[in-house]
């Protein structure tokens, strides 16, 4: 049943995206990141369902009337040069054999999301964009929620397999990412049982994202919090709440989260903590023999860790963003990745200072507020998990360029009061 209404859903959007490319948009973040077909027993599991929304999408932007191109900003062209460098490096790869198919994967979410990027003409687009992601997470922590309510917190929260997310470390970051997210939603709703809906659902994927007995995703979750009260207009009441509900999550935990959480304080005796510091060192190494383009993909193996790991039988993945960046890409690729958080960051902070004395622009300015909130926690949790590739955080960039991109527009004109004004000059009001 669950194979044919993702069936049906799917091909039923076909008319709506030829009529409209954007929301092809919708159907490609919907299907990249919830992945509904992973929750199927049959066909769909293996059904391309992305590649159809892809080609589909794509036909309709050329076939429309409307032109679509890429906005040339430092941010997009950084993400481009990125994506170049991996490519570049993938000539120079230490398993020139092993990488073509990580290789494809990699430049479909790239080339999608210069797609997505140009798909985002008005400011509904990105409302679109936020709430799709939402949702997509959404379903996956309210229904985590619910479970670690019923269980009491005795069992791990995990992802849907066979997805970016699939594991209880990624699940949680998913969750800490779109909170803010729900936050910012929840300031847009008008109806009082649709913002009731989205302060539990909130509640929900906190409490999954505490149920994945997740470290990193713990540390995550403090930081991203702490950002979301600063950059809130409802410090009073988000604080409060914060410290009414907070203790009372951490009491609910059972004993054996809480013995799971303290290890962060004793790493040193953690088997898994200290097995991603042996492939961090790997890295490091790695880079430091290959500093441009590293060892690129597939480098997680006993030949790679023999040669550069402290420990060469303790093979582990990247477990870090920024390791993972710098033994698949080089230092040079670091560079690059790091350049392109720091740009994607001051583009948020460019429409906060520009748009300061424009309430006209409140929704770019609180739409900013809650991306970089999301942002920061994906930093935070990603210095311990292997989640470069994950689409959803490069959807969030496209999103903040788009902002900028319609502020700057904005910004050109009067202002709406000076619009009356200089009407009223001209006889025309």
């Amino acid at each position: 049943m669950r194979d044919i209404l993702v069936t049906l859903l799917v091909f039923g959007a076909i008319p709506y995206i030829f009529r409209n490319p954007s929301f092809g948009m919708v159907m490609w973040v919907w299907i990249s990141v919830m992945n509904p077909h992973s929750q199927g027993w049959g066909f769909a599991r293996t059904f391309p369902f992305a590649a159809i929304i892809a080609v589909v999408t794509m036909l309709s932007m050329l076939a429309s009337k409307e032109r679509y191109r890429l906005p040339l900003t430092p941010v997009t062209g950084c993400f481009i040069f990125f994506v170049a460098w991996m490519v570049l490096g993938s000539l120079f790869a230490f398993h020139p054999d092993q990488i073509h198919t990580q290789l494809i994967k990699v430049l479909k979410i790239m080339g999608m999301t210069l797609v997505v990027q140009m798909l985002i003409k008005e400011p509904k687009h990105i409302k679109w964009l936020i709430w799709t992601v939402v949702a997509s997470i959404g379903y996956y922590g309210v229904k985590g929620g619910i479970f670690t309510l019923r269980s009491g917190g005795e069992f791990r929260v995990w992802g849907p397999s066979g997805t970016f997310i699939d594991g209880n470390n990624e699940m949680a970051l998913a969750l800490v990412m779109i909170i803010p997210l729900m936050y910012y939603l929840w300031g847009q709703l008008e109806h009082k049982w649709a913002k009731r809906g989205m302060l539990v659902s909130i509640g929900l994927c906190a409490i999954a994202s505490l149920g994945s007995y997740s470290r990193g995703a713990a540390l995550a979750m403090a930081a991203m919090l702490g950002f979301l009260w600063l950059k809130s207009k409802h410090k009073v009441t988000l604080g409060l709440v914060m410290l009414l509900l907070a203790p009372l999550a951490l009491v609910f935990m059972p004993e054996q989260w809480h013995e799971r959480i303290d290890t962060i304080n004793t790493y040193e005796q953690d088997a898994s903590a200290m097995g991603r510091i042996n492939a961090w060192w790997m890295a490091f190494n790695l880079a430091n023999a290959r500093p441009l383009f590293g060892g690129s993909f597939e480098i997680y193996d006993s030949v790679v860790f023999s040669l550069y790991a402290p420990i060469p039988t303790d093979i582990h993945a990247a477990h870090s963003i920024y390791f993972q960046v710098l033994g698949e890409h080089g230092w040079a690729g670091l560079l690059i990745y790091l350049t392109l958080g720091l740009l994607t960051w001051r583009t948020g902070s460019w429409v906060l200072n520009h748009a300061r004395h424009r309430p006209d622009l409140e929704w770019a300015k609180e739409m900013v507020r809650m991306l970089q909130v999301s942002l920061l926690g994906f930093m935070v949790g990603g210095a311990f998990l292997s989640l470069v590739y994950f689409d959803v955080p490069y959807y969030l960039m496209c999103a903040m360029v788009a902002i900028r991109i319609m502020v700057q527009k904005e910004l050109q004109q009067p202002a709406p009061a000076a619009r009356v004004e200089q009407k009223v000059e001209h006889g025309l009001a």
